[in-house]
């Protein structure tokens, strides 16, 4: 079969079109685990469990299997062909994730020792600068597993009403109303896990009252109230607060000191003097300039970082508290004070937002966050990007439920009641991963022909890397081929496997322009089933592409 492609008016270029054929370590393996060219039920049974690890299956897991190919054309009562049993290697259920999507860690330890699925600014369509203000992304956010949401809370033009917008900027305003509505439709249609709603507010008491109710009617018996001295010494579990919707927010700092400002006075002394006394009068969401009806609201209180670097990490043994960092602060504090912040976040929550200069809603490296312990690493996800991918893989864990456990590196002192240091130079090497990367395919199916080159088939190659470590391997390209062979093996040693992500990216390669995106995806090392797995493709935004995949083998050696 040729493939020709149409080079000018009179001159036309012509391929010969390979199809997807088994590598040869597949065949090989074939012919090990079967007889006269089939395979039976009891010997996929003994490959399931000899190659791909799968110690639970049983007759009825290779039937299932055996049902599925009926469907390929590949099926034959006395056993499966070679081909069939390449189509179930390259098939969905043979997924390198569990396949049940079901929750399997602990849910029933503190809010502080689990990862949140957070967005920043949810309500935004695009840039951080002119973009539109929607529910939309809101809807989206939450039907994709995210449990933080985050609204921006203004007082409107003529400050009877609080509005949903970003302050300072041309960003258009959305209705509080219907921004709490597509919180409430929205919040347990993925994951009966509680979703916490941060309210950055900028409000008056009398807005804040109004706010209140508005919270309280929307979410009813859904919205979690807790009393004055309950949960005070840690958070409550996320499997007691299952369908629950929880507020955290804090006092309108930026309201007084913009009342201040407007002040009679003209002298600047005067004006900073004011702004320090009404900063100090905010210590917390407790005090008598946050109305009482919305002070009842909060259940996760959010701190501020009174007394600077210096001191914002100190904690308080008697209660528990939701600390707001910027990256950049999480950047210093984490050159030097590593196991401080580990600390911190062992009974806290410390959530950690992009920096103002993100205006194109671009993201910052999750894994600093993660890796000191930060349960809250707030996203912008409107953009693309290899960041936000990390993200997006990570919480694949957990059956997708957008709460991930912490390891207990990041719960637990060591004997001499050290704190895990993640800058340390003396971690050791606790696992190895090795991947091969056989082939691709699907390509054909789910772009055009002159997607990728308008003269010719792609040139398709394959990098993979684990984020936290900096070296990233590359597989040769293989030219002019829908169907790339690679058969090219990697390892990665792993200090901290508990929180590796593995990364794979396709590109069809372009000696004159950028290369091309072909594919991505992120896996998290704690949930890859080792074995030969068929590893579907996403495209820019997330969405897995329908026939994209590879077809690679992992096998993780602990040292």
């Amino acid at each position: 079969m040729k493939e020709s492609f149409k080079v000018c008016f009179c001159c036309v270029r012509s391929f010969k079109v390979k199809t997807s054929e088994p590598p040869e370590e597949i065949k090989k393996l074939f012919d090990d685990y079967s007889g006269d060219g089939r395979m039976s039920a009891d010997e996929m049974l003994r490959f399931v469990i000899e190659v791909q690890g799968e110690k639970h299956a049983d007759t009825n897991y290779v039937k299932d299997i055996f049902h599925r190919l009926k469907h390929h054309g590949v099926f034959h009562p006395r056993g499966i062909h070679l081909e069939g049993f390449y189509r179930y290697l390259l098939s969905d259920f043979n997924s390198p994730l569990p396949l049940s999507g079901e929750v399997w860690q602990d849910m029933n330890q503190p809010l502080s020792h689990y990862f949140l699925y957070t967005g920043h600014n949810s309500y935004l369509t695009g840039n951080q600068l002119n973009s539109r203000s929607s529910t939309e992304p809101i809807v989206k956010a939450l039907r994709s597993g995210v449990r933080v949401i985050e609204l921006d809370l203004w007082p409107n033009s003529s400050g009877t009403e609080a509005e949903v917008r970003h302050g300072g900027t041309l960003t258009s305003t959305e209705d509080l109303q219907k921004c709490l509505n597509a919180v409430k439709e929205n919040a347990f249609v993925v994951s009966e896990y509680p979703v916490v709603l941060t309210l950055e507010d900028h409000l008056p008491p009398d807005l804040q009252k109004k706010v209140a109710k508005m919270v309280s009617k929307t979410f009813g018996e859904t919205l979690f109230r807790c009393t004055t001295n309950e949960h005070t010494e840690c958070f409550p579990s996320p499997e007691a607060l299952k369908n629950k919707i929880l507020i955290s927010t804090k006092p309108p700092k930026e309201y007084l000191q913009t009342q201040v400002s407007l002040g009679s006075t003209t002298d600047e002394s005067v004006k900073a003097k004011k702004v320090k006394e009404a900063e100090e009068l905010i210590q917390d969401e407790d005090e008598e300039t946050v109305a009482i009806e919305y002070r009842d609201l909060i259940s996760i209180h959010a701190g501020n970082r009174k007394g600077g670097m210096k001191n914002c990490l100190n904690g308080d043994p008697n209660r528990v508290i939701r600390l707001s960092m910027s990256e950049q602060w999480l950047e210093t504090l984490a050159k030097t004070r590593g196991p401080d912040l580990v600390k911190f976040t062992q009974r806290n929550i410390l959530r950690i937002f992009p920096k103002t200069a993100r205006i194109d809603s671009s993201n910052y490296d999750p894994l600093v966050g993660w890796i000191h312990g930060a349960q809250m690493v707030a996203f912008n996800m409107q953009s693309h990007g290899r960041f936000l991918w990390m993200m997006q893989g990570m919480f694949k864990a957990n059956g997708g439920c957008g709460y991930v456990k912490k390891p207990d590196v990041l719960l637990s002192n060591g004997p001499g009641g050290e704190t895990f240091d993640p800058s340390s130079k003396t971690l050791q090497i606790k696992t190895v991963l090795k991947i091969k990367i056989y082939n691709g395919e699907g390509w054909n199916m789910d772009f055009s022909q002159d997607h990728f080159d308008r003269y010719s088939p792609p040139d398709f190659y394959a990098r993979a890397r684990i984020p936290l470590d900096t070296t990233s391997h590359k597989t040769e390209t293989d030219t002019d081929e829908w169907f790339p062979v690679w058969d090219k093996e990697f390892e990665f040693p792993l200090r901290v496997p508990e929180l590796a992500l593995l990364y794979i990216i396709v590109k069809d390669y372009d000696s004159n322009t950028q290369n091309d995106f072909a594919g991505q995806i992120c896996l998290p090392l704690s949930e890859i089933r080792p074995g030969i797995r068929a590893v579907r493709l996403h495209d820019r935004a997330g969405e897995v592409y329908k026939h994209a995949r590879l077809l690679v083998r992992f096998v993780l050696e602990p040292r």
